[in-house]
């Protein structure tokens, strides 16, 4: 599979300013947290907007309180149009995170098999003590069957990014991990553009940005450029 960049957006503008800036998945999110979710009318609108051969992302909030209603809300976004649903597993721990994710997985596979579920799990110190991605995130996402894992940072208002917690050797090692379990090995959190070519080399599969492809100096809450995405997209090996 190809390396690929998923670029997180607001709604339809900047989807079609992320879609020609050359991004390879679009993702649906309300950039306020970590994983910040849309309305469903928001997800029907950008995926009716793109091209079918551009799978569009979203996500069911960072944290999940109650198993049922986190299968009700995966089922709901994969209805509104969704093709990869990301699912935050912040605060669990590896057992709560198992038996919450497996009945994700399930519920989805079950109405809409083809579609593809990343769990979530968090790089801040605080919270890879309950849960370290590294160490466990490949056995989870092999036994809920989910499709990949994404590693992202929790807090985005300290300034600190994915790299401030985890080494170029940690995700080398989780990439390894999820390949060795034919999963995707997916990261995020506050990336810059000059830390892209270090961490394609560590073979991961979905880099996810906003902040790095948003107007100068606005930082999250600014507005996607498709300028700024194509930069982003020619740091990937294949196309450097």
């Amino acid at each position: 599979m190809k390396q690929k960049l998923l670029i997180s957006i607001r709604g339809k503008k900047e989807a079609l300013e992320a879609y020609k800036g050359g991004a390879h998945i679009i993702d649906i999110e309300y950039p306020t947290s970590a994983l910040g979710t849309p309305y469903p009318l928001n997800i029907i609108t950008v995926r009716k907007t793109l091209p079918r051969n551009i799978k569009v992302a979203t996500n069911i909030g960072e944290e999940q309180l109650v198993r049922s209603t986190a299968c009700q809300a995966a089922l709901g976004v994969a209805l509104a149009g969704a093709d990869i649903i990301k699912v935050g597993l912040a605060k669990y721990s590896y057992k709560e995170a198992e038996y919450l994710g497996r009945s994700v997985v399930r519920t989805i596979k079950y109405w809409f098999p083809n579609k593809k579920i990343i769990p979530a799990i968090f790089a801040d110190k605080n919270l890879r003590k309950i849960f370290d991605p590294i160490k466990d995130g490949h056995k989870l996402g092999k036994r809920i069957k989910a499709d990949g894992i994404l590693i992202d940072t929790f807090e985005k208002r300290k300034g600190k990014g994915l790299l401030d917690y985890l080494s170029e050797k940690d995700i080398l090692k989780f990439v390894k991990n999820c390949h060795h379990e034919k999963l995707d090995a997916w990261v995020a959190g506050s990336i810059k553009r000059e830390q892209l070519p270090i961490l394609w080399d560590t073979g991961v599969d979905v880099i996810c940005i906003r902040e790095a492809a948003c107007e100068k100096g606005k930082k999250r809450m600014g507005i996607i450029k498709k300028e700024l995405v194509r930069e982003l997209v020619k740091t990937i090996p294949f196309l450097r």
